[in-house]
């Protein structure tokens, strides 16, 4: 679906709000993201845009997510479904009216404009000041079609939450989701996102973090899914001490594409931010990782660190790796580097010569590799699902 297809069928709304009325006008004018806008030059759209989309179908929850211990919100092709969810009173949940923080750009990223036009529906998760919420799950499921759901998460002053966010499916489908979150002065949010959608659909979702003075932003993603996935990140550390943590681990194989974007940018003294991405390519899959660090001029005593690793596979596999540092402070700590090898030959020799076979000799190694973006996941059950899925994927993408 190109962009005149999304305005016809927003020409066709007859409720739109103002602001779905100002994306569409944005839309009109710069259309959908292309290879000539240096953001998107390495994950080309076009089979996003020629693609056939299914129908949507009837969506089902995954059995290591509805026996997963803790509350959840579930979202069916962008729409709330309240018979599959448990939710808890330890934090304020509201959904329906697409949620909003005034964190997204629509202006200047395109997805979100075509989000904002579309977007009907969201949850918006409050904890209040002082509360550990726990943990609580955000389930997308998607079958067919084209999925907008906007979500909004706030923390009050010392609140924490844990939010494990899946997105899973089956079928031909595109999937624009949209996250606002917005942290008070020491408030934690752990964000754990498992991106394992149907190899015939398209993820393509963008998050906006904000952390005022002493907040802390901790995310991890684990991404094998979709003939394109991408996640972009957007996080500001808008106060002094703030942190953010950004790791990710990719898994792809076949004609698979991964992205992984980030923007960080340290607006205040003495913030922190960490990015590891691990990435392994099987097959002829295309990985990539473009990671900005940007530290504004009051942004005095900031620490930033990022490092993408990637382990190919297969010599048809790709990786694009693409970090950047913006500095226009004198006082600060910013390292970043990009690393790319293959198994190590020695290290499967060895192996083999006491007796594993090569394809768990195989398996060993990659999960080795993989180990120092899952050491940071302190919350056991999620790290266990996700760890669930690592093997499977190897096994597919011999």
């Amino acid at each position: 679906m190109n962009a005149e297809a999304f305005l016809r069928r927003f020409d066709a709304v007859t409720n739109a709000s103002a602001e779905a009325r100002g994306a569409a006008a944005l839309l009109r004018e710069h259309g959908l993201p292309g290879m000539r806008e240096e953001e998107w030059r390495a994950t080309p759209l076009r089979p996003l845009y020629e693609a056939r989309l299914d129908a949507p179908g009837t969506p089902e929850l995954p059995a290591a997510i509805a026996d997963f211990p803790a509350p959840r919100l579930v979202f069916a092709d962008g729409r709330f479904a309240p018979a599959l969810c448990a939710t808890t009173d330890r934090l304020k949940v509201a959904t329906g009216a697409a949620a909003a923080l005034g964190l997204a750009r629509p202006a200047s990223e395109k997805l979100v404009a075509l989000n904002t036009m579309f977007a009907s529906d969201g949850a918006a998760i409050e904890v209040p000041a002082g509360t550990d919420a726990g943990t609580i799950i955000l389930a997308h499921l998607a079958t067919g079609g084209t999925s907008h759901p906007r979500h909004a998460i706030r923390l009050g002053a010392g609140a924490r939450l844990t939010l494990i966010e899946t997105a899973t499916g089956h079928g031909a489908y595109f999937h624009n989701p949209v996250l606002e979150i917005a942290l008070a002065p020491g408030a934690v949010l752990t964000h754990l996102r498992i991106q394992d959608e149907s190899e015939t659909s398209y993820h393509l979702a963008t998050i906006y973090a904000e952390a005022a003075e002493d907040a802390t932003y901790d995310s991890f993603l684990l991404a094998r899914g979709g003939a394109i996935g991408r996640t972009e990140i957007h996080a500001r550390l808008a106060g002094p001490r703030a942190i953010a943590h950004l790791n990710a681990a990719q898994l792809f194989a076949r004609t698979q594409h991964g992205d992984f974007t980030t923007v960080v940018r340290h607006d205040a003294h003495a913030t922190v931010s960490r990015q590891t991405v691990k990435t392994v390519l099987a097959g002829r899959a295309h990985g990539v990782f473009q990671g900005k660090i940007e530290v504004a001029r009051n942004g005095q005593k900031t620490d930033g660190y990022q490092m993408n690793q990637t382990l190919l596979l297969s010599p048809r596999a790709e990786i694009s790796a693409k970090p950047q540092l913006e500095i226009y402070a004198d006082d600060v700590k910013c390292s970043h580097g990009a690393t790319v090898g293959e198994l190590d030959a020695d290290q499967l020799f060895y192996l083999r010569s006491r007796g594993v076979p090569e394809a768990v000799a195989r398996a060993i190694l990659v999960r080795a590799f993989l180990a120092e973006a899952l050491d940071p996941i302190a919350h056991d059950q999620a790290r266990a699902l996700m760890e669930g899925l690592i093997e499977p994927w190897w096994e597919a993408a011999q």
